[in-house]
């Protein structure tokens, strides 16, 4: 049984294709598209048993700068996912961080390209 205290996330989009290409440059990901009661779904696919989300556009969908931050796995160096950020259409609001010095690790805040503010983590 799965014992991740988070299960799933829905990150908001105002544009689903672009909010799609930017996490495409950024990270790498792929996507399975669906529509369900009106709301267009980017489903982030991800191995059996993962945590993962989708990406939203719908009436009771707003992107936000200030709500909750998902973070996301920037690989072994955070530095390659974050150097594609602004030519994806996205904002580095804080540059990569070191967490204990860099003990724990090393993380970053980014504006997506629908304005949501997410972070990244890496452990070098």
């Amino acid at each position: 049984m799965n014992q991740n205290i988070a299960t799933w996330f829905e990150l908001p989009a105002t544009d689903l294709g672009r909010a799609q290409q930017f996490y495409r440059s950024v990270l790498n990901a792929s996507f399975k598209l669906e529509d369900m009661s009106g709301m267009q779904l980017a489903i982030f696919e991800a191995e059996d048993g993962a945590v993962s989300g989708m990406l939203v556009q719908g009436e009771h969908y707003q992107p936000s700068a200030t709500g909750a931050v998902v973070y996301f796995s920037g690989g072994e160096d955070l530095s390659q996912p974050l150097a594609e950020v602004e030519s994806a259409g996205g904002k580095v609001l804080m540059p990569k961080t070191p967490i204990h010095d860099g003990e724990c690790g090393y993380f970053a805040l980014l504006l997506d390209s629908e304005g949501n503010r997410v972070g990244l983590y890496s452990p070098a």
